[in-house]
């Protein structure tokens, strides 16, 4: 019997046909036909359906891994624009926050609260703007374990250097999103850290 080379794509039917034949007087064998025929309606092949893998355990590290990489991309277009000034975003943030107290100064521990992300060595960030002349820091003579923290004029000037090329950069990193778009986008990034913002934080 011919065999279907394709069970789940051919639907095929047989038919019995027997046919009396006279061999001698005597003798007649009865020859059996198989008749094989297939319903050529069924022959085209279907498409699997393969349902696809989640490339994501839940829906909220969906959104946590879109926030990553978006933050890894545009913090990259950043990251070039101080890298010419041989500055670290952190370091920027430092000093525009220094300006908006100047003249007055910051404690250490303040400016470290008010950073935009922790500086897991806010001495070393600040050593190295000293020596450049960005800071000025100093200790009041009743209480030495405090260091005040101001931006000097070169830091000052460097800031207003920067100003032009930053509004610039941030063009580059979300210029494609509409006013409202920003805006909804704002909203949304505020509501998802406030639970986990500090009572005390400027960011609330």
């Amino acid at each position: 019997m011919p065999k279907n080379p394709n069970p789940s794509t051919l639907s095929t039917h047989y038919s019995l046909k027997c046919t009396p034949r006279i061999i001698s007087w005597n003798k007649i064998v009865w020859t059996i036909v198989v008749q094989q025929s297939i319903d050529n309606s069924m022959t085209t092949t279907q498409p699997r359906q393969v349902p696809s893998d989640r490339a994501f355990d839940s829906l909220e590290q969906e959104v946590f891994l879109n926030l990553w990489r978006s933050y890894d991309r545009l913090r990259a277009l950043e990251e070039e624009l101080f890298s010419q000034y041989d500055l670290t975003p952190q370091q920027y943030n430092a000093l525009r926050l220094l300006r908006g107290e100047h003249p007055k100064k910051l404690r250490t521990l303040d400016l470290a609260g008010r950073l935009v992300s922790r500086a897991p060595d806010i001495t070393r960030l600040l050593d190295k703007l000293e020596q450049r002349g960005f800071i000025e820091r100093d200790r009041p003579a009743d209480n030495r374990r405090v260091v005040h923290i101001g931006i000097t004029e070169a830091g000052l000037a460097l800031l207003c250097q920067l100003r032009e090329p930053i509004r610039q950069c941030h063009v580059q990193q979300l210029g494609h999103l509409s006013r409202k778009e920003l805006n909804e986008l704002t909203t949304l990034l505020r509501a998802a850290r406030q639970p986990h913002e500090d009572a005390s934080s400027n960011w609330r």
